[in-house]
């Protein structure tokens, strides 16, 4: 690789790894191609970016920055796994991979909020709730109290109809009123 597409990987890694959210870092030996593809497509539709850097590259774009204790897990073949948007998303992905692909796939820490992580830091990450998840919660918090609303208003309406039901139910029963 020439030291001008050295530096530009340098500095376009130095960039991401600046606007993520979180970073996770794995081994990946053993891994078929077509195992990866998958891995990828399921980044991908998280909305993270993976990709399999040089561990010199990366420690020469993470130097200097709050990301630099991540140089002592640098060590053999290298994937990193960012997300700008959710922190949980890519430790998600990873963590659950990795219990799929045991011995292929070990995850060697990450960084989030300005605190590097090791693999159990990592697998706690994973069990937060995602972005996604706290918006429906959300959601679901906003939207209860007019849910409440709308069922105590149309209780009464649906009570008397149900006592209306039951009424004529019981006229049934007892046939025809003998009118005179």
């Amino acid at each position: 690789m020439e030291r001008a597409v050295k530096e530009q990987v340098v500095a376009d890694l130095k960039e991401r790894m600046g606007k993520a959210a979180s970073v996770v870092l794995a081994d990946f030996r053993g891994l078929t191609v077509e195992v990866t593809t998958g891995l990828r497509r399921e980044f991908r539709a998280a909305q993270c970016e993976y990709t399999v850097v040089k561990n010199t590259l990366l420690s020469l774009a993470i130097k200097g920055t709050q990301m630099e204790p991540l140089a002592k897990l640098l060590e053999g073949p290298t994937a990193v796994a960012t997300s700008r948007e959710d922190p949980a998303a890519p430790a998600k992905i990873a963590q659950k991979f990795a219990k799929d692909q045991v011995e292929k796939f070990v995850i060697k820490g990450g960084f989030v909020e300005g605190k590097v992580l090791d693999a159990k830091g990592v697998a706690e990450l994973s069990k937060l709730p995602g972005k996604s998840e706290l918006r429906a919660k959300l959601l679901a918090t906003f939207t209860a109290p007019a849910t409440d609303l709308v069922r105590l208003l149309a209780a009464g309406p649906l009570n008397f109809l149900y006592l209306l039901g039951a009424r004529k139910e019981a006229q049934e029963k007892q046939g025809p009123a003998s009118g005179g």
